[in-house]
């Protein structure tokens, strides 16, 4: 391995410029790592290890035609610019190859475990040779009413182009021979995307056949008077990174443009079953344009992602058994009025343990409430039938003013998002579609509701999206006010993505990209000097991804002074924690489990240490990474209100920090290390069987002084003698 990039064996004294960062696409490798171990973790029911398998591999697909894509463009127009830690586009790619080589081996020795463990549970996912009589006739059936309709064989020649195969696309190429002729050809049949890939045989049983070896079975009734003399499977992963162009005049129409290009962007990678044929492959490549460096040989199944497929047998005892999701008692006992309930106090909801219908509920009164005037509406990603939409298509046709800011970069889910903006158009809502060169990641519901003749505003903020469906698997946080100063700095905040005018400062919220950078530096120069005056001096963040270099340094400037840092990045981290001289006071965990952990949380000591009464406690929707302190419109929200402090502060963080059972702790060299899965704490299962955070004071008080015994018990980080180094 070059010099330049440092991982194992490291001594502490050999890290300087530009070794004391973590290359970002090696860490992200790592944390889909993480993602596909939950895979053969048997603390995990069986469809839910599967399940995270298929997650994993439509990770690393993404991955692959974003920042694969990416880094190869550098190298295509020869751009030298190195990374953080110093590796050029080209040394960077070569790493990713690597890595990503041994995780796709990894992934498929996994499926091959699971396979066999399915089996023993009664699933079955058969080979051709395993069919019985019975099943082939029942196969034959099936596949001529649901499968042979929408196949089109093609045989390659002048008159028969080679056919266009899309991003994620599945085909099979065969050499044949006529039988009449004795004359050889080769065919290609692309599978449709709408085509189940496991059919579930015939009968009681949960039995299950690959789409590829039906299509063998019956090869005959796609090529009559053929024989097969060869075949292959290929799977190809495109360019799918979008470009926004400066001179856009009509951002809509370009996106519409934009969306049905990526279709047929540069292939990126090829997947082939093993054993691979030389012939076809060499005509494949040529076909598709393709490096024949990037093809990939996969011993096993291509297109591990479709394995999400078999989560839906009727198998509740080998997934995770349901819990209560509760929903605010505060809102509840208001008789489900949402705005009597915010002005007798702040609400802060965590989701999915409490009901993402809190939200839906807040907009749906708002909407059919004849003394709300108006609603503003950010809009990054929502679900396909999304209720969001819904409340504000009702409020539009009941008369309110209605602005809905629809962003449409928001990435893979343009399409859906130009389909909101035509839908919410129809009806009169006023949609905007923010910045041309900036992403609106906030996530804000703004309600303006005359009140006894005055207007009275009452605003949602969020850490995640308006989406009712990953509601229910990440773990956010939604927070209700009517705090005057919070509600005006949410106004002047869609003035500025609605009108250009940004405020030159805002009361309570830090806003990106112009002020969040600098406020965030401040706050942790603020605990430098803490920690220098000899006063109680801590950092406790919370975030998905970790990358801002000028971010990192100062969070090593903040260690080597003293200041104790603990850092729960669920992704990406760039920082190397624990190395005397440098970050020796930083610990950094990632927490793995069954939800994903997507709130960002940031909480500062104030001189008083963490946690304290007296910290200074924010939620937001920005990771600390470039794009989010540069390039998007992001908000950072303090909370103030002495309840919702503590829950934020005392419970959620508390017991993330205290996780010992779905934790990984990264080390100087950039290698994580688990905890022992048998630990004594679980932050999910904590969560899923307490009350909840919106619940009863006393309740509340009792929980948080369970916590921090269990944290007093135990000091944070130390952990047990069966860690496992990966």
């Amino acid at each position: 391995m070059s010099d330049k990039h440092k991982t194992d064996k490291e001594s502490d004294t050999d890290l300087q410029e530009p070794s004391r960062f973590i290359n970002r696409e090696l860490s992200w490798l790592a944390f889909n790592q993480r993602v596909m171990e939950e895979a053969t973790n048997r603390n995990n029911p069986l469809l839910e290890r599967v399940k995270f398998l298929s997650i994993s591999a439509l990770n690393l697909d993404e991955f692959t035609m974003v920042r694969v894509a990416g880094l190869k463009d550098q190298v295509h127009h020869h751009m030298d610019k190195v990374s953080d830690d110093g590796l050029t586009p080209g040394e960077q790619l070569e790493f990713i190859q690597k890595q990503a080589v041994e995780l796709m081996q990894a992934q498929q020795d996994c499926w091959l475990q699971l396979r066999m463990e399915l089996a023993d549970a009664d699933i079955h996912v058969v080979h051709v040779e395993e069919l019985t009589e019975e099943d082939e006739r029942w196969l034959q059936a099936h596949f001529l009413e649901n499968i042979f309709p929408a196949l089109t064989p093609i045989a390659v020649d002048p008159a028969h182009p080679f056919p266009f195969l899309p991003n994620q696309g599945i085909a099979m190429l065969f050499e044949l021979r006529q039988v009449k002729s004795g004359r050889n050809h080769i065919a290609v049949l692309t599978f449709p995307q709408k085509l189940q890939r496991l059919i579930r045989l015939g009968g009681r049983e949960e039995r299950f056949i690959l789409l590829e070896d039906v299509i063998t079975l019956f090869l005959d009734m796609l090529f009559p008077g053929s024989e097969k003399i060869d075949s292959e499977l290929y799977r190809i992963i495109r360019d799918s990174d979008l470009e926004v162009e400066e001179e856009a005049e009509d951002l809509m129409h370009y996106y519409e443009k934009a969306v049905k290009q990526r279709r047929r962007g540069r292939v990126i990678r090829i997947k082939a079953l093993t054993p691979i044929s030389e012939k076809l492959l060499a005509f494949f490549t040529e076909h598709m344009e393709a490096d024949p460096r990037d093809i990939i040989e996969v011993d096993g199944m291509v297109g591990l992602a479709d394995l999400s497929e078999l989560y839906n047998c009727q198998r509740p005892d080998l997934k995770y058994e349901p819990y209560e999701v509760r929903f605010p008692e505060r809102i509840s006992d208001y008789g489900g009025d949402c705005f009597a309930a915010i002005q007798a106090k702040d609400i802060i909801v965590h989701h999915p343990y409490e009901s993402f219908d809190v939200v839906v509920q807040f907009l749906y009164q708002a909407a059919r409430d004849p003394n709300v005037v108006s609603i503003k509406q950010t809009l990054y990603r929502t679900s396909q039938d999304s209720p969001i939409i819904g409340a504000l298509i009702e409020a539009a046709e009941n008369g309110k003013s209605v602005t809905a800011l629809v962003e449409l970069k928001a990435r893979f889910d343009e399409e859906a998002n130009i389909k909101w903006a035509r839908d919410l158009e129809r009806v009169g809502v006023q949609v905007v579609y923010g910045f041309v060169r900036l992403k609106t990641h906030a996530k804000i519901s703004l309600v303006t509701r005359l009140e006894n003749n005055r207007l009275r505003t009452y605003a949602h903020f969020g850490t995640g999206n308006y989406h009712p469906m990953t509601a229910k698997v990440y773990t956010d946080l939604s927070y209700f006010t009517c705090n005057a100063a919070l509600c005006r700095d949410a106004a002047h905040l869609f003035n500025f993505i609605t009108g250009y005018s940004e405020p030159k400062n805002y009361e309570k919220v830090i806003a990106a990209p112009n002020h969040m950078r600098k406020q965030l530096l401040q706050l942790i120069d603020d605990e430098i000097a803490f920690a220098k005056d000899g006063k109680p001096a801590a950092l406790w963040a919370k975030m998905n991804s970790l990358v801002d270099p000028e971010i990192i340094d100062k969070l090593y400037e903040a260690s080597t002074a003293g200041v104790n840092i603990q850092l729960i990045i669920r992704g990406i981290c760039c920082l190397r924690p624990g190395v005397p001289g440098m970050s020796e006071n930083i610990h950094v965990k990632s927490i793995v489990g069954r939800f994903l952990e997507h709130s960002r949380i940031f909480c500062f000591g104030a001189g008083k240490g963490l946690p304290s009464p007296d910290a200074k406690v924010y939620i937001s929707s920005a990771d600390w990474m470039p794009r989010n302190l540069n390039w998007r419109v992001e908000v950072m929200v303090p909370i103030e209100n002495s309840t919702v402090h503590a829950q934020v502060l005392d419970q959620i963080m508390v017991a993330n920090l205290k996780d010992d059972r779905q934790t990984w702790h990264l080390m100087p060299s950039g290698k994580y290390l688990r905890d022992d899965m048998d630990g004594e704490f679980s932050a999910h299962e904590y969560f899923m069987n307490n009350p909840s955070l919106s619940g009863r004071g006393k309740a509340l008080r009792k929980n948080k002084k369970q916590l921090m015994r269990l944290v007093s018990s135990k000091p944070n980080g130390k952990k047990s003698g069966n860690n496992k180094k990966k």
